[in-house]
């Protein structure tokens, strides 16, 4: 069963760049990236030093819940392209050592007993595995210094 890694909506991206508020209800903050591993969660891709980006808040779950976390991401500040639905690791991903896998259920519940540090190398493994059980919807791969959402996974 092959896995698909998804980057962030760009309709909901565009909005943000565009100065919309962040999942807290704020402006998203223009900072300068420094180079040292500001990945944008849209293009997948870090953010070149120099360059201007966004950090903000982001809850990727559509409802408020308890398990509905809230954490902060960065963002291209200008209009950069999504990386595509894909197979294969995304370049923010590929680019660091490993990562929490975790899986939640259709209506948006930590599925108790998938979550783990994974290698990099190990996550399409990893994520086949948690999607051997059938009531695991998605998963995400997040930060392993500060839980930081990177992308969402789906079945392919």
């Amino acid at each position: 069963m092959p896995v698909i890694f998804k980057a962030l909506d760009t309709k909901h991206v565009r909005a943000l760049q565009a100065g919309g508020p962040d999942s807290n209800g704020q402006i998203p903050e223009k900072l300068v990236s420094d180079g040292g591993g500001n990945p944008c969660r849209h293009c997948l891709e870090d953010i070149a030093e120099g360059e201007t980006m966004l950090a903000l808040g982001n809850r990727p779950f559509e409802n408020l819940q308890a398990y509905a976390e809230c954490g902060p991401i960065f963002l291209c500040a200008e209009p950069c392209e999504r990386n595509p639905d894909s197979a294969e690791l995304p370049p923010i991903v590929a680019s660091r050592p490993r990562f929490i896998v975790r899986g939640y259920t259709a209506d948006d519940r930590i599925s108790y007993g998938t979550g783990g540090v994974i290698e990099t190398d190990d996550i399409e493994t990893r994520c086949k595995e948690i999607f051997a059980d059938p009531m695991v919807d998605f998963v995400h791969i997040r930060s392993t210094q500060n839980n930081c959402y990177f992308c969402r996974v789906e079945r392919g």
